[in-house]
């Protein structure tokens, strides 16, 4: 890998570290794509650990470093933040701008095995490892990661964290889909890209994955009391009755008066980030 395969699209300074946007050729999703990421001071003098974002419906790779006000304590901990975007671009497949909550911005970082998805919806390797693989080859990343995401998003944090845990840290989430198998979202998503047989989502779905891992990472979730989407989409429940009966570390704080938004993300951004720094041994 080389820094030639990442072409610089913007880069903003903040906190004496630096914002920037790198667009790059994906093989595993069979288009171009663009990240962010979020270099702090310390990355100057060599490689530091990192945070990776993932976003939900509708986002992309450029709303967490917009919204979520994390650079000013990531520059403190010298830790990275790397947001890939939430879905291939591009690609124009038939229906795939159709609808907000599936296809274009909706990925939902599964690699999908049903036509015409699979040839381009494969965020799962994509965030795993084509990405990081070549984030860490260009970027001063040291190869240590943890991971979180919103809605969409935290849905994907967990997925990784619970499907290979060796590859994290960390993991957190900010009001996960933790149910999809159960919810809307998820079975309108889960029925495109998998097909219609539920077995095949079980690898998919936090819920179900939490009663058979290896190795049991920590899991800190932020959920909004106020969140519209609380009951019908989220279940936040599903997922604290199955790490209880298995007995899976599991912190849920819910939010009073907080919605779904990034104002709530915002809130509460530093205790995340200082949940990954003491896991990736930063100060």
């Amino acid at each position: 890998m080389s820094d030639t395969l990442l072409k610089p699209v913007a880069a903003w300074r903040s906190f004496d570290g630096w914002v920037k946007r790198f667009e790059h050729r994906s093989e595993v999703l069979d288009c171009d794509m663009v990240f962010g990421v979020y270099l702090p001071p310390q990355a100057e003098q060599g490689p530091v650990p990192a945070l990776w974002w993932l976003s939900g419906l509708t986002c992309t790779d450029e709303n967490f470093l917009q919204k979520a006000g994390a650079q000013k304590l990531a520059a403190e901990l010298g830790m990275a933040l790397v947001c890939p975007d939430t879905s291939p671009r591009g690609t124009d497949l038939p229906g795939e701008h159709d609808d907000w909550d599936f296809g274009s911005g909706a990925g939902f970082y599964v690699n999908a095995t049903r036509e015409p998805w699979s040839r381009h919806y494969r965020m799962y390797d994509y965030v795993t490892r084509e990405l990081p693989t070549l984030a860490e080859s260009a970027l001063p990343l040291d190869g240590r990661r943890s991971i979180s995401g919103h809605s969409m998003g935290g849905h994907g944090a967990l997925i990784c964290a619970l499907r290979e845990p060796e590859r994290w840290h960390s993991v957190s989430a900010f009001s996960p889909i933790c149910h999809p198998s159960r919810c809307q979202w998820g079975i309108k998503a889960f029925s495109h890209y998998l097909g219609d047989d539920r077995n095949d989502w079980a690898e998919w779905d936090a819920t179900q994955l939490v009663t058979h891992v290896d190795k049991q990472l920590p899991i800190l979730i932020d959920q909004g009391g106020d969140d519209e989407f609380l009951g019908d989409q989220l279940k936040p429940g599903s997922l604290e009755q199955a790490c209880i009966c298995t007995h899976h570390p599991l912190e849920i704080n819910l939010r009073e008066g907080y919605d779904h938004s990034y104002y709530f993300v915002a809130s509460f951004i530093d205790d995340h980030l200082r949940h990954h720094g003491r896991a990736l041994g930063l100060g």
